[in-house]
């Protein structure tokens, strides 16, 4: 409910943040905290400055959020699909889920190894080496 309450109706935005960034403090579990962080950033985001965000929930929580690694890794492979299908064609299906089934670390470097392919065959090579 901490992330909901972040959208309650409030004269004090600064009072209400502190208090549910405090309780988001108190959350034991490690995992469990980060996600709620996400999760509140996110829809605190709708109604307030990120700069006053910033000052009382913890960016690093939200940065090592499993939830957070994974929309950024869903991003990241959106940009390389695109910047794939742009240089080379439309991929095949195959092609497509090996290259979902990379960490996000794998899409890093083949971010950067893609602006050397010139022909599907490259990305082909690639992920035979890779993988």
């Amino acid at each position: 409910m901490l992330p909901l309450a972040i959208l309650a109706r409030t004269d004090t935005p600064e009072a209400l943040l502190k208090q549910v960034a405090d309780k988001i403090d108190r959350i034991e579990e490690r995992e469990e905290q980060q996600n709620i962080s996400v999760c509140t950033e996110i829809l605190a985001r709708l109604k307030f400055d990120k700069n006053l965000i910033r000052q009382f929930l913890q960016e690093d929580l939200m940065r090592e959020s499993p939830l957070y690694q994974e929309i950024l890794q869903e991003g990241e492979l959106k940009v390389v699909l695109r910047q794939l299908n742009r240089r080379l064609g439309n991929l095949e299906p195959k092609l497509q889920s090996q290259i979902q089934q990379l960490s996000s670390e794998q899409l890093e470097v083949l971010e950067e190894a893609l602006l050397d392919f010139s022909v599907k065959q490259d990305l082909v090579n690639w992920l035979e080496n890779y993988q």
